[in-house]
């Protein structure tokens, strides 16, 4: 039937004829000024934008091969947005939801818990151990780069260090540019406002440089099979990514249910540890789900269903989400703010010598190079937006807990050491 036939055309996961009407019932909200609030229309919206921009992204040549459906979904809404393209209404929908709702932290609690549960607990064990060196070392080997070539093209060496290879490697806008803009503020006696938007575009930069380098290793391991793991960090690990089989129907919508319910409540544990403690809340959520499967806690069952959820969050929501971060979160104007030559020879030369560092010291600790690199990449991206981003581009997203380590513990010690060192050295 011609019906079922035009069914099965997708943009995205959207059924074309189901994608045409949805355009035209949000076109019409947009036509008479006042789009609905409620969490329907704008999963409805976000869905719409963000599988129309990686749609173009997955369908040009070359650069698709580099991620360029997370990147399109990613910027093409903050570059609309600076233009103002996108319909006010459209908008203010877009905006209120991605702040009110602050979805990208479920979907990174569900992505976290549900990679975390299917891992092999050996390999987890493994693995967690091992990524700290290459992490370490890039992170040290970066410094020295990128405060090199910005030296030498004039940037002078400490605002190179610490106005631009630091915010890469800080873990971030809300645990990275934020705090160190604090704390530069305080120290250097300046508002807190221009310190930020001096520190906001590298690292939105080299967010982009990471999602760009990480999409051409996974197509460099296409090309050389024996340099990766296709999402295993250690050769020998087929069981990193299989959970325990189970007889078929005895995962069921109960369990899927339980499944995102415990991630959300491990979230939950690690937002109060943060009222409590002040400790990162996604870092407490990681080290209680690895601690809960080393002393095998999680049943089988459990495993199959969380792998569902993690299945399920990043076929599903991440398009939707990347559009939201770029409309709602990522200014066009900061982002190209940078785009001085001198800068971004910096910002690409520390990125880059970040992951060559992880590839190399990787592949000396018998791990996949390839893997090793693209979680030295998350330590420079933009926090967990950027994580999902780059592992997206890599097609990799089952590394996310290993991504997490990258992004909040390296760049909580990232921010430590430098508001230590520049109290002491003063600029």
């Amino acid at each position: 039937m011609y019906a079922w036939r035009a069914m099965d055309v997708k943009i995205g996961l959207i059924p074309l004829p189901i994608y045409v009407l949805l355009a035209a019932l949000i076109g019409g909200f947009i036509a008479l000024g006042k789009m609905p609030t409620d969490i329907s229309v704008s999963i409805a919206v976000l869905c719409l934008g963000g599988f129309t921009c990686a749609e173009f992204g997955k369908r040009l040549p070359v650069l698709r091969h580099i991620g360029a459906a997370a990147i399109f979904a990613t910027f093409v809404p903050s570059f609309l947005v600076y233009l103002h393209a996108i319909p006010p209404v459209m908008l203010k929908n877009v905006s209120e939801f991605t702040k009110s709702s602050n979805f990208l932290y479920l979907f990174i609690a569900s992505i976290v818990v549900g990679s975390i549960f299917s891992m092999d607990r050996t390999v987890l064990v493994k693995g967690f151990l091992k990524i700290f060196a290459p992490l370490a070392a890039g992170t040290v080997v970066a410094a020295i780069v990128g405060t090199a070539v910005g030296t030498a093209l004039g940037l002078g060496w400490q605002h190179t260090l610490f106005f631009i290879v630091v915010p890469i490697m800080a873990g971030g806008v809300g645990e990275g540019a934020i705090p160190l803009s604090i704390g530069y503020a305080a120290i250097l006696g300046t508002a807190q406002g221009d310190v930020f938007a001096e520190v906001l575009p590298p690292v939105m930069l080299g967010s982009l440089s990471a999602i760009l380098m990480s999409g051409a290793l996974n197509f460099v391991g296409k090309r050389f099979p024996h340099l990766t793991g296709e999402g295993r960090l250690q050769p020998g690990a087929e069981e990193e990514l299989r959970v325990v089989e189970l007889p078929a129907g005895t995962v069921d919508i109960p369990q899927i249910s339980s499944a995102a319910l415990t991630a959300i409540t491990l979230y939950m544990v690690g937002l109060m540890s943060h009222k409590l403690f002040d400790f990162p809340a996604p870092v407490v959520m990681l080290f209680i789900a690895v601690l809960l499967k080393l002393c095998h806690v999680v049943s089988p069952q459990l495993q199959q269903a969380s792998q569902v959820v993690y299945k399920f969050f990043s076929t599903a929501v991440t398009y939707p989400l990347l559009f939201a971060i770029g409309a709602a979160l990522t200014p066009w104007e900061k982002l190209i703010a940078a785009f001085t030559i001198s800068n971004l020879i910096t910002i690409v030369a520390t990125v880059a010598s970040l992951m060559a560092t992880g590839f190399v010291v990787g592949r000396a600790l018998k791990m996949y190079p390839i893997e090793t690199a693209i979680i030295n990449a998350c330590h420079s991206g933009q926090g967990g937006t950027g994580d999902v981003a780059i592992l997206t581009a890599a097609n990799r997203m089952q590394m996310m807990p290993f991504a997490q380590i990258a992004t909040r513990i390296g760049g909580a010690i990232v921010v430590t050491l430098a508001l230590f060192a520049l109290a002491r050295i003063g600029m």
